[in-house]
């Protein structure tokens, strides 16, 4: 999808972000560098929110996760095993002209005339250059264009009189060869591995590179054996991580959307083939309907953990203010999954440039802990005794029906990966063999997210702007960042009515500082309280509290009349106001903020 040239719903967006403090450009007094972006006051404590929601949900609120923290440089040969060494890049172009470099899947496809010249010469030396070149003009528009883009080529290869040679026409229909700035020609694509290399010890050799992570999965994988000794969790169960991850993109855009430093929140959710599952339960439960499929049954397969997954992730999104018809599931046909993969779900955002993934849930089959067990000769799989009892009172029929279904399994991986097949087929049937012995590798069903993804699309989300108009005529426009309050940078904003009045001043504070312990609170007394207020919508505070006069006076009438000491709570989101008791004050917050 080709990107807008001109979004004024993100220009906004990203005003905002750099005037209330969310986001920075990275380095931006020397230039800025692109791709690499810093959250500031209020974007830190957004993504920090979001981050221990995220954890908290994961692992905390369920028996059957557990955490990692692995480094982000870890062993190139965990890279070559995974694929990313040799396989982990995007076709690219370069311009001929200004050298910009493309992705080329991403380029739009162009139509109109092709200005094609064999070469050119210089009238006044004689010399001569043979390159080939071509221009691509829209149709209607004169040559000239195009002859004057190509003397600028020759004239970067010395010429400096230019005679172009050999000059034809030719109409393009769909054509992704040429830059949609200039209509330069571009080279042939060609892979552009994604990793940042680096290299570690005192010596800058090929022996000494390294790689910074391009993403988490790659650790909890690696280390899944000490992970599964030391947890004393039996599969099925997860391993979730979240931390950086580095991909040299050649093109970042739409803002953070795509970086080149970014953070994840993955889980490996590893559970037993369905062979296993089948040999144990008798018999491997499928998905009767859509939605979610309810608590997870020992009899699940791949199936229904992958539908399971997916209903979670997006309940995870509708809890933190994504509304689901924010959100689209995009099912990844056959010819779009990976090799390994057996199912792909991405969950996409209405992002004002377009609807893009926010997530993705794969089924990845054995294939990753089956690499590295192959890579590194270390055994990957796990022993399960009740498979072993189970399987030993099948019917001699049905061993045989599930050991050859795990061989066929296995021996397509093996062949897949360049396993020489009579080694293959050996391997496989050790595999099946072991199958009946309670033992096998586990498969895995993959949430992937990117946070800063995640935390763009809320801010996306919760954008909202007015016009007020005053008695006079004259217009303001209001922004409001209608956050989730679970989400909200500042929970809740402390005001004294007047900051000249100490017994308002004093009293504020005080409830500030009851409050800051328990949620991230704010004080300020400065200014008039209606800027106060609009500061805060800015920034996305869900409740202001007031203290003024009623708060010593007491409530003349209605419900609570005669109650002193205190408080009036503004909403953000509709501007309305309510008293409360200060001593039930805190209560009231952390009920709505948590």
């Amino acid at each position: 999808m080709a990107e807008p040239k001109e979004n004024v719903l993100m220009e906004k967006i990203t005003s905002l972000c750099k005037r209330r403090g969310f986001i920075f450009q990275s380095s931006e007094i020397y230039g800025g560098i692109q791709g690499f972006w810093d959250y500031g006051p209020l974007g830190a404590e957004l993504k920090r929110n979001v981050k221990e929601l995220w954890w908290s949900t994961m692992t905390r609120m369920r028996d059957d996760v557990v955490g990692l923290e692995a480094t982000i440089i870890m062993h190139p040969a965990i890279w070559r095993a995974s694929g990313h060494v040799d396989t982990f890049s995007d076709p690219m172009c370069d311009c001929l002209l200004t050298k910009k470099r493309f992705r080329a899947d991403q380029i739009e496809l162009q139509s109109g005339n092709a200005y094609h010249y064999n070469g050119a010469k210089d009238t006044v030396s004689g010399k001569e250059v043979s390159e080939p070149y071509a221009v691509l003009l829209a149709a209607g528009k004169p040559p000239e264009s195009a002859r004057k883009t190509a003397a600028q080529f020759y004239a970067q290869r010395g010429l400096q009189s230019v005679e172009l040679l050999g000059e034809r026409m030719e109409k393009v229909e769909g054509s992704q060869r040429f830059n949609p700035e200039n209509g330069s020609l571009l080279t042939p694509p060609v892979p552009f591995n994604l990793m940042f290399k680096t290299y570690v010890g005192p010596t800058a050799t090929e022996a000494d590179v390294a790689y910074l992570r391009p993403e988490t999965a790659q650790a909890i994988f690696a280390q899944f054996k000490n992970v599964h000794e030391t947890s004393r969790q039996k599969v099925p169960f997860g391993v979730a991580q979240m931390g950086k991850a580095f991909r040299n993109e050649v093109t970042p855009r739409n803002y953070t959307f795509r970086s080149r430093e970014f953070e994840q929140m993955e889980l490996e959710f590893f559970i037993k083939p369905d062979e296993a599952v089948e040999a144990v339960s008798g018999a491997v439960a499928t998905p009767a309907s859509k939605g979610h499929p309810g608590e997870p049954q020992p009899n699940w397969g791949w199936q229904l953990w992958h539908q399971y997954w997916v209903e979670e992730r997006i309940k995870f999104y509708e809890g933190i203010g994504l509304p689901r018809a924010t959100l689209e599931e995009y099912w990844q046909k056959p010819e779009e999954l990976a090799h390994y993969a057996r199912a792909c779900v991405d969950i996409l955002f209405k992002f004002p440039f377009g609807t893009q993934e926010l997530e993705g849930i794969a089924a990845r089959s054995d294939f990753d802990l089956s690499q590295h067990e192959r890579c590194s000769g270390k055994a990957m799989g796990v022993f399960d005794e009740e498979l072993r009892t189970a399987f030993g009172k099948l019917p001699p029929e049905k061993q045989t029906e599930l050991k050859d279904r795990y061989y066929a399994a296995r021996l397509k991986y093996l062949t897949k990966m360049g396993v020489p097949l009579d080694k293959a087929g050996a391997e496989a049937q050790e595999d099946a063999d072991g199958l009946a012995k309670g033992q096998y590798i586990p498969h895995v069903i993959e949430p992937s997210a990117g946070v800063d993804r995640l935390i763009l699309a809320l801010l996306a989300n919760a954008y909202s702007e007015t016009t007020k108009t005053d008695d006079k005529g004259k217009s303001e426009t209001l922004y409001v960042m209608k956050f989730h309050p679970r989400v909200a940078p500042i929970k809740v904003a402390v005001l004294p009515l007047l900051k000249n009045k100490p017994e308002l001043a004093t009293k504020a504070r005080a409830i500030f500082e009851s409050l800051r312990g328990h949620m991230m609170a704010f004080h300020d007394e400065a200014g008039s309280i209606g800027k106060r207020y609009a500061r805060q919508d800015e920034a996305g505070t869900p409740f202001c509290v007031t203290v003024d006069f009623e708060t010593f006076e007491g409530i003349k009438d209605g419900p609570q009349a005669g109650v002193k000491d205190t408080v009036t709570i503004r909403h953000r989101d509709d501007g309305k106001q309510e008293r409360i008791a200060a001593s039930e004050l805190l209560p009231w917050l952390l009920a709505r903020v948590r």
